[in-house]
């Protein structure tokens, strides 16, 4: 990438302290403009609400965002969807990895970018995060939201 800037999405300043798997919070409170806790109350609501599936753990369903989202659930695409995101996949099955988290690989403007494991917010071109995800250019992305 041409830059990072670290940006805890405004965690400290919701009150919570310490590391957790919030990065779907953090990414979507950046790229929208909206209060963290804003964006965890409403994350925390719909993975309380989900539907429970075979291979869920017992704590799946608790209404909390700390230990991540699923960002495949119907629930979580509409949420994005009302908050003026549109979908853009990058990658398909077979297809190999065609865009990778660097400036001229992505679009310009505001992004939530889905990449292994983690959900980053990309302003034109620079990571924004609390901590530079990019593996110097290498990683893949396997779709982004873009406002």
């Amino acid at each position: 990438m041409s830059g990072f800037v670290y940006n805890d999405g405004g965690r400290k300043a919701a009150g919570y302290k310490g590391d957790a798997g919030d990065c779907v919070t953090r990414a979507v409170a950046i790229a929208s403009g909206l209060k963290y806790q804003e964006v965890y109350d409403r994350l925390a609501e719909g993975n309380a609400n989900q539907r429970r599936t075979k291979g869920q753990t017992k704590n799946a369903n608790a209404r909390t965002a700390r230990d991540g989202i699923d960002t495949t659930r119907k629930w979580f695409k509409d949420y994005m969807i009302e908050l003026g995101f549109k979908w853009t996949p990058t990658m398909t099955i077979g297809s190999g990895c065609k865009v990778h988290l660097t400036p001229d690989e992505l679009p310009c403007g505001v992004i939530v970018c889905n990449v292994s494991k983690h959900q980053v917010a990309v302003i034109d071109g620079v990571i924004h995060d609390n901590h530079d995800c990019s593996r110097e250019g290498k990683r893949c992305v396997y779709g982004y939201w873009q406002k």
